[in-house]
């Protein structure tokens, strides 16, 4: 599976951004999605991820409150939309793809296909 992140770019505090992130393969409803990131210096870190029937999401903490996770299969695509954006949600952000127990889902182990990432960058 070969995912393709977009929508990152430069927003102002309190501003929003959608990131969106295609899948290759029809088979994308079998994979739960996530999205993470990581901010210079620092590890990888998750943001969000949504199982693969849809109905179920969870979230970081920072995450919770401002940021939404959905995916419409037919599009073989999933979103993360970003509201109140703050200067520590700078980072590059990663989509990816995985089949791991549910109880992996805020680990990257519990993934095996990742895009390229897209840039996040909020300014103050």
């Amino acid at each position: 599976v070969q995912l393709q992140a977009s929508g990152g770019g430069l927003v102002q505090v309190g501003g929003s951004l959608r990131l969106s992130c295609v899948a290759s393969e029809a088979t994308f409803s079998n994979y739960n999605m996530g999205w993470f990131r990581q901010a210079p210096g620092k590890e990888r870190e998750f943001v969000a991820v949504i199982k693969y029937a849809g109905g179920i999401t969870d979230y970081a903490d920072s995450a919770k409150g401002r940021f939404t996770i959905s995916r419409d299969n037919a599009k073989n695509t999933a979103y993360l939309q970003m509201n109140s954006l703050k200067p520590e949600d700078t980072a590059v952000y990663y989509c990816t793809a995985g089949r791991a127990v549910w109880g992996s889902r805020k680990s990257v182990v519990g993934y095996k296909y990742w895009g390229q990432g897209t840039l996040v960058t909020v300014s103050s």
